[in-house]
């Protein structure tokens, strides 16, 4: 055999290897933020342009309200909701009486606190009754109605319903902001159980035929100002990773994802935070990073041990941290901004003034939406403003921004990418597409009879964008 041909043939036979090799969660879109926890699908191409009229595969109304992004497994999309009792599908939540005495934000869908009105975008009109810039109190009053909270499987082909489970019912003991929903986090699957999460309304685990294995109850959240609960559960091997930072008791706990059995349980010392954790491995060592407004830490996932820490972040921390492996980076955007690069290996004690910190950035950095790492460029959103800064992630070098989003206006969601395409979806339902790289490029711009809070989910050749009233599956033509 000619040694050219030979050598095509090594190669081919390695790629095909290493793709065999490649676990199923990266060709899905398992839990808020993606396979990588970074907003990136590695796997992923989906259509560049869309409209109601063109590369719209499915679309498929759901009752109830719920700012949760979707996940992506096999045949399934799955999406929670929580939907008021004998109320019309869309209405809004009641609203409590009195602040709860916390604060908010996950994977969009976070909760945004109206004692920043200042800086908060105005109220979507598809929400009848909610209120924001200029209008409003945190809290409202106390609701009053019951809310099923559900989860429910749509085919992946078709959008149709598969199943729909109903995992608990209730009046919520208090109310939400006004552009929140009292269901928020985002589901977390390992492909064979979803992991359904509504804060204070349950811990659920549930087989892939939407069978409830086990469920936990964990408390009552007193958030801030009753502004709602946000941050999703993270999943790594079999330990499930849930941070409940209040106004009350703050703690971070790992359950057995098989029995939902507590194996640790660690204090923490927080105002109300919304951000998911990352879990990352280091070396030997599996990692769960978190921020926050006090201290910004790091904890064993066997022990719950911590493992470093440093100086928190703003008031009000949403965005999740992200990290390669290396580098974790920090970031939030409440009055204030703040985003720290932390290296990773060798991180231990208090690291706030160490070497370990590599480079802080202090700008225009985003409120509600996550940001995004990809190719060795973070990107993120001013506030939660069509405002765009792109940085180069090893040294914190900015390679443009903050860059105006002509046709954007105010965002909630957060930033995804796959083949190299960058993708910003906004509350007035339209989603930006632009090229992956150190200068700002626009693709495209596509509109949808829609707004979107919650993220977008790469999958193959799909997009899925979870609105206020519909889920859509956007993918070329067959």
């Amino acid at each position: 055999m000619p040694a050219r041909i030979l050598a095509i043939t090594i190669t081919l036979v390695a790629a095909h290897a290493l793709q065999a090799a490649e676990p199923d969660a990266q060709r899905y879109w398992p839990q808020w933020r993606g396979p990588l926890s970074s907003g990136v699908a590695p796997h992923g191409n989906p259509p560049a342009n869309w409209s109601e009229t063109e590369n719209v595969r499915w679309k498929t109304e759901i009752p109830g309200q719920g700012d949760a992004s979707p996940i992506v497994w096999g045949d399934r999309v799955f999406v929670v909701t929580a939907i008021k009792k004998d109320a019309p599908a869309g209405e809004a939540p009641e609203q409590p009486d009195q602040p709860g005495g916390g604060e908010s934000a996950a994977p969009r869908g976070p909760s945004v606190p109206q004692d920043a009105a200042p800086q908060d975008p105005p109220a979507r009109p598809d929400r009848p009754g909610r209120q924001g810039r200029g209008g409003g109190r945190p809290g409202g009053n106390r609701p009053t109605s019951a809310y099923e909270f559900v989860v429910i499987a749509l085919d992946r082909a078709t959008g149709k319903v598969a199943w729909q489970t109903k995992v608990n019912e209730q009046v919520p003991h208090e109310g939400t902001h006004p552009d929140a929903s009292f269901a928020s986090p985002s589901p977390v699957t390992d492909g064979e159980h979803v992991f359904a999460y509504f804060g204070s309304y349950g811990l659920y685990c549930l087989d892939m035929n939407g069978k409830v294995v086990w469920k936990k109850n964990l408390g009552e959240m007193r958030v801030r100002n009753a502004f709602g609960e946000g941050a999703s559960p993270a999943l790594h091997g079999d330990t499930l990773v849930v941070n409940w930072d209040h106004e009350g008791d703050d703690f971070i706990a790992a359950f057995d994802k098989r029995t939902g059995n507590e194996r640790w349980r660690t204090p923490r010392d927080e105002p109300t935070t919304w951000a998911t954790p990352l879990i990352v491995q280091v070396g030997s060592q599996a990692q769960v990073i978190t921020v926050g407004t006090n201290r910004c830490r790091s904890y064993d996932l066997k022990t719950g041990e911590v493992i470093w820490e440093s100086g928190g972040l703003t008031q009000n921390c949403i965005p999740s941290p992200l990290s390669d492996g290396r580098v974790a980076y920090l970031i939030s955007g409440f009055r204030g901004s703040a985003l720290k690069a932390v290296r990773l290996e060798g991180a231990k004690g208090d690291i706030s003034s160490s070497p370990n910190i590599l480079w802080t950035y202090e700008q225009n950095t985003p409120y509600v939406p996550s940001g995004l790492l990809y190719r060795d460029l973070l990107y993120f959103l001013d506030n939660n403003r069509a405002m765009l800064t792109c940085l180069n992630a090893r040294t914190g070098e900015k390679h443009y921004g903050p860059e105006r989003l002509e046709g954007l206006r105010n965002i909630y969601a957060s930033i995804v990418a796959a083949q190299d395409r960058v993708y910003i979806s906004d509350r007035d339902g339209a989603t930006l597409v632009i090229e992956a790289g150190p200068t700002l490029r626009v693709i495209a711009t596509n509109k949808l009879d829609d707004s979107f809070d919650a993220s977008p989910a790469i999958a193959g050749d799909e997009i899925f964008l979870r609105g206020s009233r519909h889920v859509y599956c956007i993918a070329k033509a067959r």
